[in-house]
């Protein structure tokens, strides 16, 4: 979709074309309403935030616990 030139600001210019033989000009309008919404309602939604490195899935990993002689007195310091 793209503004055309000469059209008044917010008005936008569509090219459709519609391959179904016996389309009815309500039928068309409709369809372009439609699809004319999506469009405008997709543009208008803000992009989803950034996930921030605190919140991502891999930081709620815990170490590998270490197994061996005098490990469970150093956890303790």
């Amino acid at each position: 979709m793209t503004t055309a030139p000469g059209e008044p600001d917010g008005a936008q210019s569509i090219d459709l074309r519609f391959l179904t033989r016996d389309v009815s000009a309500e039928e068309a309008a409709a369809v372009t309403a439609v699809i004319v919404a999506a469009v405008d309602e997709e543009q208008a939604s803000p992009p989803p935030p950034a996930r921030s490195d605190w919140a991502h899935p891999r930081n709620a990993l815990r170490p590998p616990i270490e197994v061996g002689p005098g490990r469970w007195t150093s956890s303790l310091r």
